[in-house]
């Protein structure tokens, strides 16, 4: 028995059994927990067994021959509007939510995240997983800027919740802005904080234009880094926390 076929035994033996789909031929975990994607990554690693991250808007799409020994975890299922909290203009949102229709749920509370009316067909967490980025006025603004604070899995299957929903000023590098652009490599975000402004701004941001999205200019940062910071460390954290490459790149 080969690795992935011992490996979805032991899904199907530990999960529920809805859990496990098939998707183009290719075995799909849903988790509907980060309890449950932690229990499958850390099971990939003793497994071995490469794992890749998708969700429904994501641009690679997995297809049989080039995923042939991989795993697609997907984010579908952690679909809710967790916390809305209109005093302190932010958003809790699950990974799997869809993006355009996070401002009609902002919309009774005044409030609006500028990149929700994008063109973007996809999730939240597919959105910061590419980097979605607009331009300003002449000026890249990525979905990133508003991205504060995350729950997320990271490959060896342990939960870590980087950044703050607190207003404060913070010198040095944002380790949550690290997962965006991240395509998966360095883990599963369960959910994500997101900044969000009084509708009385939307205006100033009817004009914004989405960027297209590039995968291979992240594959080239990360292969060739220079003395881009947020690359070296994404490195770093990628050595580090993925020490048997369950999330390569593609």
């Amino acid at each position: 028995m080969s690795v992935k076929a011992e490996f979805i035994e032991i899904i199907r033996s530990q999960f529920p059994e809805d859990r496990l789909t098939w998707q183009k031929g290719i075995p799909t975990f849903h988790p509907e927990t980060a309890s449950e994607a932690g229990s499958l990554f850390e099971k990939a690693n003793s497994f071995g067994q490469k794992l890749y991250i998708n969700g429904f808007g994501n641009i690679i799409e997995p297809d049989k021959k080039r995923f042939e020994n991989t795993l697609v975890v997907k984010s579908d299922r952690l679909n809710r509007l967790l916390k809305t909290v209109a005093d302190d203009y932010y958003v809790v949102v699950g990974a799997g939510y869809p993006l355009k229709e996070l401002n009609s749920a902002l919309e009774k509370d005044n409030l609006f995240l500028p990149h929700a009316n994008l063109p973007y067909v996809g999730s939240v967490g597919g959105a910061l997983a590419v980097g979605l980025t607009a331009d300003y006025s002449g000026v890249d603004l990525p979905i990133s800027k508003y991205f504060i604070q995350a729950e997320i899995v990271d490959p060896q299957g342990k939960m870590i919740k980087p950044g703050s929903a607190c207003f404060k000023s913070v010198s040095g590098l944002d380790i949550v802005k690290i997962y965006s652009p991240s395509w998966g490599i360095l883990g599963m975000i369960i959910s994500a904080t997101f900044r969000v402004m009084p509708i009385s701004e939307l205006p100033e941001y009817e004009n914004i234009r989405m960027h297209s999205i590039d995968y291979d200019k992240f594959v080239a940062t990360y292969k060739n880094p220079g003395d881009n910071n947020s690359a070296l460390y994404s490195i770093k954290i990628k050595k580090k926390f993925d020490p048997n490459d369950i999330l390569p790149i593609r």
